[in-house]
């Protein structure tokens, strides 16, 4: 004899059944709380040294570093897929870099022949130029070191007149990364006198001492050659409120924008200053993340494709204006189309 269990009465829910709204696709897409479009995606991409040049970064799988002309031709490709801007890194050869990272503020090195190269043949396309000493110092450091002291003001000099030198190439937007107190202020006071008051500034102003930038130090040329941490200037992963005390104080010293990175590890960063400032907020999906999800995929533990797209989602979900992501290209591509 089958057994039958009393029905229990769902009356109350006669006015509240919320699966109502998620039946058929055209009333999901009615009630959808936020978007991912292409211009939300910021693409970070490598320069490297020399001509029709690329070369694999073997920690970031379909990741490949550029030669000026190569990244042109990535620019190109990023307008016409809706992309708005790029991030720019240089590689720089070892024979450059040094104690004093003065290829920094070299106005013919590889970052400025980049900018250059990409401003006068794809002036549509935004360009976004890293400024912090790990891509030109012989020891890996985002600053000038002293008797193992990382010096904050002298560094703050040297990327000043880096950033100079950027704005000068075509950059449209100067992100200082570097985490040095006082540094957007004074990038401010320097491109303001030197007439670039239309050149903006995104400072990284909520940066982690995180494990999940190994991927992008190979790719820079800066991991191997780090010599001890970064835990004196950048954050404590154990804070948040000194997320938003450095993010006030870089707005309040001139910042157009703020990045918060890592990504996903930190979206709890992410609601709080979308929240608590009216500014414009971005997160970088960084190299880390973009290594996970690539080697889970390839080893079947999940589904790659349908982890990038929520990944991003989730991003704009916790309230970023806009992400720096590797998949940009893919993603925008697919989004559009």
């Amino acid at each position: 004899m089958t057994q039958t269990w009393p029905r229990h009465d769902m009356s109350f829910l006669a006015g509240r059944r919320l699966r109502r709204s998620r039946r058929a696709g055209w009333s999901r897409a009615m009630v959808r709380e936020t978007e991912l479009l292409p211009r939300d995606l910021i693409w970070p991409l490598f320069v490297i040294a020399g001509q029709n040049e690329k070369t694999q970064i073997k920690t970031m799988p379909g990741v490949e570093r550029l030669s000026v002309d190569l990244m042109v031709e990535a620019a190109r490709a990023a307008r016409d897929a809706g992309i708005p801007a790029l991030a720019i890194f240089p590689n720089t050869p070892d024979h450059l870099r040094s104690e004093d990272a003065t290829e920094a503020y070299n106005p013919d090195n590889l970052m400025c022949r980049a900018l250059s190269a990409i401003k006068a043949a794809v002036p549509e396309i935004g360009l976004i130029a890293d400024v912090a000493l790990d891509e030109y110092s012989s020891d890996g450091q985002d600053g000038l070191v002293r008797d193992g002291e990382i010096l904050n003001d002298e560094t703050v000099d040297v990327m000043v007149r880096s950033a100079l030198v950027q704005a000068r190439a075509g950059a449209d937007i100067i992100a200082p990364s570097d985490m040095m107190d006082g540094r957007v202020a004074a990038i401010r006071a320097a491109l303001d006198g030197e007439g670039f008051e239309h050149v903006q500034i995104m400072s990284y102003a909520a940066k982690y001492a995180s494990c999940f930038y190994g991927p992008f130090r190979e790719a820079v040329g800066s991991g191997s050659r780090l010599k001890g941490d970064k835990r004196t200037y950048q954050m404590d992963y154990a804070n948040s409120d000194e997320a938003l005390r450095e993010i006030e104080q870089d707005i309040a010293e001139g910042a157009d924008s703020v990045m918060i990175k890592p990504g996903l590890p930190y979206l709890d960063i992410v609601r709080r200053a979308a929240d608590a400032f009216n500014a414009p907020i971005y997160a970088y999906q960084v190299s880390g993340e973009y290594a996970m999800i690539e080697m889970a995929g390839a080893a079947g533990a999940i589904d790659r494709d349908a982890a990038v797209l929520e990944s991003l989602w989730a991003f704009k979900r916790a309230g970023a204006n806009g992400v720096l992501t590797y998949f940009a290209l893919e993603m925008a591509r697919k989004l559009a189309g």
